[in-house]
């Protein structure tokens, strides 16, 4: 007797792993991308099946800039998106809407996520350089708040500090290219190409790595009521990251195909070291709020614990 209430139990708890497995698998999970190299690992844990390994499909939502982003995951067409912390900040400013579950790329000392460059003929190669010298940006956005970061690290002052906006990194690019534009902040790879084609290199964010990174942020919504999903898809991006990092060259089909490097860089460009599990930290969060009050775009007090969960990580 005792054996057939074992084998039953074992019936029953084998029954209930299969329902548990067949509801993950059920999952689909929508996620913006931007045709950036942050989202590489992405694409790779999509590319290598590491994605259906885990039991999660996942449905990549192309968007060309994060305006278009943001409007997809306030209206709940995304689950998932790329972003940083200064945009969880924006979102969360009046309720808790998203949450950053993942770094996705980080400054280090030999790859750049942002850079400040110089239009080829300017005269400016130095920060001291740039004192009240118009610097193309987006207004609001990670690309305006390592601007100010960066260079009062670097020493100049507040009102030293002179911003024009340019919202779309193509724009900059070709104002810069024409002259129209004596200085931008652009993110790399696009930063590398302006270099590429005569601009100089300024000053980037390895001068201060910490306040330079990207995230990966699901909807509140769907953490709480798809957990293992959110597990799942982020042990994908694991492995796919230590794959990339364990063999560069390997990637090339899936940036050209995803317009993820520029055409002219794609042969020369070195891919920068994927960052292994982690969040920003509670002081990162408290800098960017810190900016983003001085900045007058947030009034109120917000909780670290309300926009940033590690508790999904491997």
């Amino acid at each position: 007797m005792k054996q057939k209430l074992l084998i039953l139990a074992c019936s029953i708890s084998l029954l209930l792993s299969a329902c548990a497995t067949a509801t993950q698998e059920a999952v689909t999970i929508r996620v913006g991308v931007l045709p950036v190299l942050d989202t590489l690992p992405m694409y790779v844990a999509q590319g290598e099946g590491f994605f259906a390994q885990e039991g999660v499909e996942v449905e990549f939502v192309p968007v060309n800039a994060a305006p278009e982003r943001d409007q997809l995951m306030q209206s709940g067409q995304i689950d998932a998106m790329l972003n940083e912390i200064v945009s969880v900040l924006l979102f969360n400013k009046d309720e808790a809407r998203i949450m950053a579950v993942r770094f996705l790329r980080v400054a280090t000392e030999s790859a750049p996520v942002f850079r400040i460059v110089s239009a080829a003929d300017s005269g400016i190669t130095t920060v001291e350089d740039l004192k009240n010298v118009p610097i193309g940006i987006s207004e609001g956005t990670v690309i305006e708040y390592t601007t100010d970061r960066i260079l009062l690290n670097a020493g100049l002052a507040a009102d030293e500090i002179s911003k024009l906006a340019v919202p779309k990194i193509p724009d900059r690019l070709n104002l810069l290219a024409s002259g129209q534009l004596k200085a931008a902040n652009l993110p790399d790879p696009a930063a590398s190409l302006a270099i590429l084609n005569g601009a100089q290199l300024v000053i980037d964010d390895r001068t201060y790595p910490e306040i330079s990174h990207s995230v990966l942020s699901f909807s509140h919504e769907f953490t709480t009521e798809h957990p293992e999903a959110v597990r799942a898809f982020l042990r994908a991006v694991e492995q796919a990251v230590t794959e990339i990092n364990a063999d560069k060259g390997a990637w090339s089909t899936t940036l050209s195909e995803n317009n993820l490097i520029p055409p002219p860089l794609l042969e020369s460009y070195d891919l920068p070291d994927y960052p292994f599990a982690g969040v920003p930290s509670e002081a990162q969060f408290l800098d960017a709020l810190s900016w983003l009050r001085d900045a007058g775009l947030v009034d109120d007090d917000m909780n670290y614990n309300d926009s940033v969960d590690g508790s999904f990580l491997p």
